[in-house]
C-alpha cells in the first residue's frame, strides 16, 4: 500500500483536490490544505526534503509583491464606478434609438454596449448588472422574447472577459509568463470575432424568427437626425476617451496594465463627477467590492502557489506532461482535451480557480509542444467565458437573476436562454484551435536572426586595443 501511494501521489493528490472543493469548501483554503497534507505525507515517504517546503516563503512573498496583480483592484473599482456613472444609460439609450428601427435593434444595441464597457471596465458583474437594469425592462416592454433577452444580456455581460482589459487576461498572463501587453493584442482579434458571432445570431434569429426580436414601433424612436447623433456622442465620445487611456496607452507601450488601471479609475471617477452622480456612498461601494474581490484572488492566489509547489514536488508536472503529451491527434488533441477538461470544471468553479489550479498544471505541456502560450491563454480564456454561463452556476445567471422582477423573468427562462450563445462561445474556441492566427498575427514577432551566422571575435591583445594603465604603487597618490 504504501509502495502504490508513493508511486502515485500526484494523481492522489489531485484527487483529493476535487473531492475537497466538491465539498463546498473555500477553494483557496482548499489548495492550502491540500498541500501541506501532501506535503508532510510526501516527507515522511522520503519523496521531498524537508526543506523543500522553505521555498513556499519565496512562493509567496513573489505573489504578494508582483505589481501586475495591481491592475485586479484598479479595474475593479473603475467598473463599480462607472456602472453608477450613467456611462451604461447613455450608450444603451443613444445605440437603441440608433438601431431600433432594425429587428433586435435592441439586441445589437446590447451587444455593442456590453463590448464598448468590456473595453473600458474589464469586469462581468458592472455590465451585467448595469444592462440588465436599463435594457430588460425596455425589451419586455417591446415584446421581445423574454428568454433572448435574459441570453443577450448575460452574454454581452460575459464578453468582458475576453476583450482587454479583461482581468482573467491579467491571470492568465501571469500564469503563463508573457507579457500582459501580447495578451491584450492577440486578444483583439477573438473579441471581435466574438461579437461578430453574437450579432451573426441575432440577425439570424430576425429571420427565422421575427416575433422574438421586433423592430421598436415608430413612436418609440423620438430622436432623429442631430438630436440623435448629439445622443450617441454624448455616450461614445467618453467611451472612446477612457478605452485610449486603459486600451491605446498600453498598445502605444506608454503604460503597463497596473498604470493604465490607474489612470482608468481617475477617468472614470472623473466622468461621475461630470454626470453629477459622484458621491461619497458610491466611493465607498466602490471600495468594498475591490476589498471583496481582491482578497478572493490573492487567497486562492496563494493557495494555489502551495498546492502547485507540492505537486511538482512530487512528480505532478511529468505525471501530466505523460498524460497529455502523448494523446492521440498531437497538439489538435492537446488542445481539445484541455478544452474539454476547462469547460467541465466550469459547471463547478469560477474563472480565477479554473486559473490558478489548472493553467501552471497544462502550461508546461503546452509549451513542451510548441503551442504559442498567447494563443493558448487566449484560447482558454475564450473557454472561460463559459463559466459565467454555464446553467445552473454562472456568475452572469446569477447576476441577472438578482435583479430580474420574479414576477415576469423565470429562472428557468434565464437558463434556457443562455443556452445557445453558451454554443456560440464555444464555435468560437474550436475556430480558435483551427485558426491560430486569428490571434498570432497580431503578436510583432521581433526581427527574425539565425543565430548560425552570429559569429563574435574577441581582439587578442595588441590588435586594436588599448593596454590597461599601468600605476606605481609605491608612489604617493597625486590629485591634480
Amino acid at each position: 500500500m504504501i509502495d502504490f501511494i508513493r508511486a502515485n501521489m500526484a494523481p492522489l493528490m489531485f484527487g483529493g483536490l476535487v473531492l475537497f472543493m466538491v465539498t463546498g469548501y473555500p477553494a483557496a483554503f482548499a489548495l492550502a490544505a491540500v498541500g501541506l497534507f501532501f506535503g508532510l505525507g510526501a516527507i515522511e515517504l522520503g519523496l521531498i526534503a524537508p526543506n523543500f517546503l522553505g521555498n513556499l516563503t519565496y512562493q509567496l512573498f513573489g505573489v504578494l509583491s508582483n505589481e501586475l496583480l495591481l491592475a485586479i483592484p484598479f479595474f475593479t473599482f473603475m467598473g463599480v464606478i462607472l456602472e453608477k456613472s450613467g456611462l451604461a444609460e447613455d450608450l444603451l439609450e443613444g445605440f437603441g434609438q440608433l438601431f431600433g428601427g432594425v429587428r433586435g435593434g435592441l439586441s445589437y444595441a446590447v451587444i455593442l454596449v456590453g463590448a464598448v464597457l468590456g473595453a473600458i471596465t474589464g469586469t462581468v458583474a458592472a455590465s451585467v448588472i448595469a444592462m440588465g437594469l436599463i435594457s430588460l425592462p425596455i425589451m419586455a416592454r417591446y415584446g421581445y422574447n423574454v428568454r433572448h433577452a435574459t441570453g443577450v444580456i448575460a452574454a454581452s455581460g460575459t464578453i468582458t472577459q475576453l476583450i482587454p482589459p479583461s482581468l482573467v487576461l491579467i491571470v492568465l498572463a501571469a500564469q503563463l509568463q508573457v507579457s500582459p501587453g501580447e495578451m491584450y493584442i492577440g486578444a483583439t482579434g477573438a473579441s471581435i470575432v466574438q461579437v461578430l458571432l453574437f450579432a451573426g445570431w441575432v440577425l439570424l434569429l430576425s429571420i427565422i424568427r421575427p416575433q422574438d426580436v421586433p423592430a421598436l414601433p415608430p413612436e418609440a424612436r423620438t430622436l432623429h437626425g442631430w438630436a440623435l447623433a448629439k445622443k450617441v456622442a454624448r455616450g461614445i465620445i467618453p467611451s472612446l476617451a477612457l478605452i485610449f487611456i486603459v486600451l491605446g496607452t498600453i498598445f502605444l507601450g506608454l503604460a503597463t496594465p497596473t498604470e493604465a488601471g490607474a489612470m482608468g479609475v481617475a477617468g472614470s471617477m472623473l466622468l461621475a463627477w461630470m454626470n453629477g452622480k459622484m458621491s461619497w456612498k458610491l466611493v465607498w461601494s466602490g471600495m468594498q467590492s475591490t476589498m471583496r474581490l481582491t482578497a478572493m484572488v490573492v487567497f486562492i492566489l496563494l493557495g494555489s502557489r502551495v498546492f502547485s509547489l507540492v505537486f511538482q514536488g512530487v512528480g505532478g508536472g511529468h505525471w501530466i506532461e505523460a498524460m497529455l503529451a502523448n494523446l492521440p491527434g498531437g497538439v489538435i488533441g492537446f488542445l481539445v482535451v484541455v478544452n474539454l477538461f476547462v469547460f467541465v470544471l466550469a459547471f463547478f468553479l469560477d474563472f480565477f480557480e479554473i486559473a490558478f489550479i489548472v493553467i501552471p498544471l497544462v502550461a508546461p505541456v503546452a509549451e513542451a509542444l510548441g503551442i504559442n502560450l498567447v494563443w493558448f491563454g487566449v484560447m482558454i480564456c475564450a473557454n472561460m467565458q463559459t463559466s459565467f454561463m454555464h446553467p445552473p452556476f454562472g456568475f452572469a445567471l446569477f447576476y441577472l437573476r438578482s435583479i430580474a422582477p420574479r414576477e415576469t423573468v423565470k429562472t428557468r427562462d434565464i437558463y434556457l436562454g443562455a443556452i445557445p450563445w453558451l454554443v456560440l462561445q464555444l464555435i468560437l474556441v474550436a475556430i480558435l484551435i483551427v485558426w491560430p492566427g486569428l490571434v498570432t498575427a497580431f503578436l510583432n514577432d521581433g526581427p527574425a536572426v539565425d543565430l548560425d551566422t552570429i559569429h563574435i571575435t574577441l581582439p587578442q591583445q595588441g590588435e586594436g586595443t588599448t593596454p590597461p594603465p599601468k600605476f606605481d604603487m609605491s608612489a604617493p597618490p597625486s590629485f591634480n
